[in-house]
């Protein structure tokens, strides 16, 4: 019995080594090294909070979690939509399904990075394909609402077949004998959607919903290859924020206190949502 449970303990340290080192390592780290005024050429000095308070008198600093706002706000709100609303089309019989599907999952699978210069290239205002099709000048990456824009769609189109891939396979474990007995009183597709589909799908909305808020949140290579940020800071998300005060200005206390105001963020969310789906359950 202690041999087997000690073969068992060696097949998860290697988990727990992965962890250890790259997750609750850094995290600790960051979280000390965020009261301290950490420059390079310069000694550590324990600063306190110093830091959170500079952090509450960043006009750039919060111009950047403004963006993050409305960029998680807007893109996650569609990407919900969208993918609801794909996975209820392919849900029914279609020529040419499985292809079709195929096709609407093959963003998921490509490098966001190369995603980012891939649309840099088809937004570009003088011969791009975006303004071709259109047959205008759209200012997509020099006007800073139509920059803002711009990251959007791209986040849009990579990350709403995650939410229809989801939403699908919540679809088809849903009986049809709910569907048959609720067509006896009404033969709305509204109704049946609101009052059979939707109640059954809210606990993996709230699922969904909390993937893409965490991951929206912390967003940083479609903005950094695509805008930079720019133009001004107009698409400056606060990721981005603190990668440019830590590995430009190469300020690193200051950097993990920004980090660790978006972990605060997050982790409020989460919570936030993880009561919600409790309450759901019950």
């Amino acid at each position: 019995m202690r041999r087997r449970g000690t073969i068992q303990l060696l097949f998860i340290l290697p988990a727990v080594a992965w962890v250890l080192c790259f997750t609750l390592f850094p995290l600790v780290y960051s979280v000390r090294l965020s009261f301290y005024n950490a420059r390079v050429g310069e000694p550590e000095q324990f600063v306190g909070l110093a830091n959170y308070a500079t952090f509450l008198h960043d006009r750039r600093a919060w111009e950047s979690l403004g963006v993050t706002l409305v960029f998680v706000a807007c893109g996650v709100t569609v990407q919900l939509v969208l993918g609801m609303a794909l996975a209820l089309l392919f849900h029914r019989p279609l020529p040419g399904r499985g292809v079709l599907r195929t096709l609407l999952t093959a963003p998921l699978f490509a490098t966001p990075i190369a995603v980012g210069f891939l649309f840099r290239t088809i937004f570009y205002e003088e011969g791009g394909l975006a303004n071709g099709l259109l047959g205008t000048r759209i200012p997509w990456l020099s006007d800073p609402r139509w920059a803002l824009a711009s990251v959007l769609l791209v986040d849009i189109w990579q990350w709403t077949p995650f939410c229809f891939l989801i939403f699908l396979a919540a679809l088809q474990g849903i009986p049809e004998d709910y569907y048959e007995a609720a067509r006896l009183e009404t033969r709305s597709g509204w109704t049946l959607f609101r009052c059979i589909t939707l109640p059954i799908l809210m606990p993996t909305v709230i699922l969904v919903l909390l993937l893409r808020l965490t991951e929206a949140f912390k967003v940083l290579d479609i903005p950094y290859t695509l805008t930079g940020g720019g133009p001004g800071t107009s698409t400056q998300v606060l990721s981005l924020y603190a990668y440019f005060v830590g590995l430009r200005n190469l300020n690193f206390g200051y950097a993990s206190c920004v980090s660790v105001v978006m972990l605060i963020l997050v982790t409020g969310m989460i919570l936030v949502l993880f009561r919600r789906m409790r309450q759901v359950y019950q």
